[in-house]
């Protein structure tokens, strides 16, 4: 059952508040809105994309129904956390997958991903482990005199590299959806973040001329080293 149905199927409507990811397509947030309830919209975590349970619980409220956790670019998000908060305050806890989740991750792709994570200049992979099924590889921008996110997915593209940016615009600055929130974990992935190409598998060569390419121009962040 998908996340609209399941959501009705709970009675979720008008005077409720569902907290969903602002970092995300617009798609749960049209559900959300289609039931006649609120999005809430929460931080994530800088590493991993996904929901920040802290800042779940900071902005839950008398109206707060449910909270949708997805898995974003097929690493695994904090459910554990996030169902203790749900059994706590009484509320529904649905878990959201991202399209091709539900396929066994092939081989030839998880060898590319740790290929990338052992040879990109200042790749931090997220948080994830084993458990990462690598929808998406994604990587950080930062400027800071070298290229930033924009420029550098202009260069890469002409030079062949088919890289894109994940979320162009947080939910939260989307006129329909638009809060006075801070979210300062989403405002940085949004300006930063990139999604390089990695399929079902590429080729060695292919990998190697990704890897040639994205390091001599720059840019990538290293992430703080978590104690």
């Amino acid at each position: 059952m998908d996340t609209a149905r399941l959501l009705r199927a709970a009675g979720i409507g008008s005077g409720d508040e569902v907290v969903i990811s602002a970092f995300d397509g617009p798609a749960i947030a049209e559900t959300v809105l289609g039931l006649g309830a609120r999005p809430v919209f929460a931080d994530i975590d800088p590493y991993t994309y996904n929901l920040d349970p802290a800042h779940v619980a900071s902005v839950l409220g008398p109206g707060t129904a449910a909270v949708v956790v997805g898995h974003r670019f097929g690493g695994p998000a904090p459910l554990g956390a996030v169902r203790e908060l749900g059994e706590r305050h009484g509320l529904l806890v649905l878990e959201h997958h991202e399209a091709g989740a539900e396929r066994a991750v092939p081989a030839a792709r998880a060898e590319g991903a740790r290929y990338l994570d052992a040879r990109l200049r200042g790749v931090v992979p997220p948080r994830g482990g084993a458990e990462h099924r690598y929808l998406r590889y994604v990587a950080r921008v930062p400027g800071n005199g070298r290229p930033d996110r924009d420029a550098f997915v202009r260069a890469a593209r002409a030079k062949g590299i088919d890289c894109r940016i994940p979320v162009p615009t947080p939910l939260h600055r989307l006129p329909g959806y638009r809060r006075d929130v801070y979210l300062p974990a989403t405002e940085d992935a949004v300006a930063e973040t990139l999604a390089l190409p990695l399929g079902d598998g590429l080729r060695k060569r292919e990998l190697q001329r990704l890897v040639a390419v994205c390091n001599a121009l720059g840019g990538f962040v290293r992430l703080p080293v978590l104690s």
